[in-house]
């Protein structure tokens, strides 16, 4: 399984180097999240969609952040309230959150309205209950992002932060470290991959990530056909939303490689 994990990353990194095939997805929305092999967004209007044999499926319910990752499928209305996707419907949990994110090993991430930083370890996110116990993480982010290595972040001055010794049932980690760049959102994919958007609506790939390196070593600009508010990564392909809500599905050259289950 390690050596698998080690192959993805190798490949994600020389796919950096190489044109992503692209291709315009019908619809418009204003965040979209992959994870697990599932892609879930939300439009203008908090309408849910989920990516369902080549099409956009409207799910019952309004969000203004939605995500899917080992963790499940979660989200945030527009007055903070958090829900997970149980049974097929949505319920109501404790906790106010704006933004959230289930990419990491079932546990869950997030930041809220004073840009304060929480986690959820893995017996809340399994749980059935809707008393969950969160953990407050010290520090100030804007977004939050948890993936197979740990969790990344942004604060209001764009700022990056790398947040070590994440462990699925002690998800608050231990420190923090400051990563060179700039960026407005940043997202971790479920194989550790990281991707993220600039100010100028550009996206960065990072670099070097591996089994022994969780931070890496540098960001990549891709080259890419326009400019975009926001990136999520799963299988091979990264889901991109241009300023205006457009969607476009862009695909490496190591699709072929095999996927984490």
């Amino acid at each position: 399984m390690i050596l698998i994990l080690c192959l993805l990353l190798l490949c994600t990194a020389v796919a950096a180097d190489h044109e992503f095939k692209c291709t315009v997805i019908p619809g418009n929305l204003k965040q979209v999240d992959a994870g697990a092999g599932q892609v879930y967004g939300v439009n203008d209007n908090d309408f849910i969609y989920r990516w369902e044999n080549n099409g956009w499926k409207q799910i019952p319910g309004a969000l203004i952040h939605v995500t899917v990752g080992p963790a499940g499928v979660w989200g945030v209305n527009k007055v903070n309230t958090i829900y997970k996707l149980q049974d097929d419907k949505w319920v109501a949990v404790s906790g106010l959150l704006k933004q959230i994110d289930a990419g990491g090993a079932k546990f869950l991430s997030g930041a809220n309205r004073n840009d304060g930083i929480y986690c959820l370890n893995q017996d809340q996110t399994v749980s059935r209950s809707t008393n969950l116990a969160y953990s407050l993480i010290e520090g100030s982010l804007k977004y939050y992002s948890s993936g197979l290595y740990g969790c990344w972040g942004v604060n209001r001055n764009n700022q990056i932060y790398y947040r070590f010794d994440v462990q699925p049932m002690t998800c608050r980690g231990s420190f923090w470290k400051n990563i060179a760049g700039s960026l407005v959102m940043v997202e971790v994919g479920t194989d550790g991959s990281v991707y993220g958007v600039n100010s100028a609506g550009k996206v960065y790939k990072r670099e070097g990530i591996s089994c022994t390196n969780h931070v890496g070593t540098s960001w990549t600009q891709l080259d890419l056909p326009g400019t975009f508010k926001h990136v999520s990564y799963d299988e091979g392909s990264l889901w991109l939303l241009k300023q205006n809500g457009e969607i476009l599905k862009c695909e490496d050259n190591c699709s072929s490689f095999p996927t984490r289950k």
